[in-house]
């Protein structure tokens, strides 16, 4: 039986990035837009928030109706001097991440120069086999499905080895669809018809286990 394969998200699945990154990076694309679409504040939060909304990802409008160099955005909208102090970072995670049988990777529509610098701080980087990044999926963002498949290509991966772990449901969905099981890591109380499971908290991942075989 092929090995199992664990693919997470990793802002807001493995630490929570709603305290301090997720504003930052909220302001820092909105500052972007305003300086090379000539936007007001206003105008350019707008515009973010439209462009997040409708395409999954705020990048992903640029490109489509502005001609955005997608290194150039993700480098300046994803500059953290003080990241070290906005990262909170949870102890139990390491452990809980060794428990889990077969390989790790983390699918995160983030730059890979931030993903890697999350999970250095956060003292896990050397417990996953890889970070597929937004640049590797093409800027193709969760949860267009063309990232999913390059990722299963890149390491060969069969359908049925793989749970996806994830705090969006949309995302959830198009990996349910290609034929992964699914955790969503959610406070909701009912989990849409294609999570497989659901847990309040990635320290739970343990005591689900056999709930995914």
């Amino acid at each position: 039986m092929n090995e199992r394969v664990w693919i997470f998200d990793l802002d807001n699945t493995l630490h929570n990035a709603t305290p301090h990154i997720f504003p930052h990076i909220n302001r820092s694309m909105t500052a972007y837009l305003q300086e090379h679409l000539q936007l007001d504040e206003a105008a350019a939060n707008a515009l973010r928030e439209d462009y997040w909304l409708r395409y999954g990802a705020t990048l992903s409008g640029l490109m489509k109706h502005h001609g955005t160099d997608p290194d150039h955005f993700l480098w300046h909208t994803h500059q953290f001097p003080e990241l070290h102090h906005m990262v909170l970072r949870e102890p139990r995670l390491r452990r809980v991440l060794q428990q889990l049988p077969g390989k790790k990777v983390v699918f995160s529509n983030a730059p890979e120069h931030y993903a890697r610098a999350v999970l250095k701080l956060l003292q896990v980087d050397d417990l996953f086999d890889d970070v597929f990044a937004l640049e590797h999926a093409r800027y193709r963002p969760k949860p267009q499905w063309q990232g999913f498949v390059r990722l299963m290509r890149k390491h060969r991966l069969q359908r049925g080895q793989c749970v996806m772990v994830e705090d969006s449901a949309d995302n959830l969905r198009t990996a349910k669809r290609l034929g992964m099981r699914t955790v969503w890591v959610s406070n909701a109380l009912r989990p849409p018809g294609w999570v497989d499971v659901k847990i309040s908290d990635v320290l739970e991942l343990p005591r689900i286990l056999a709930r995914l075989n």
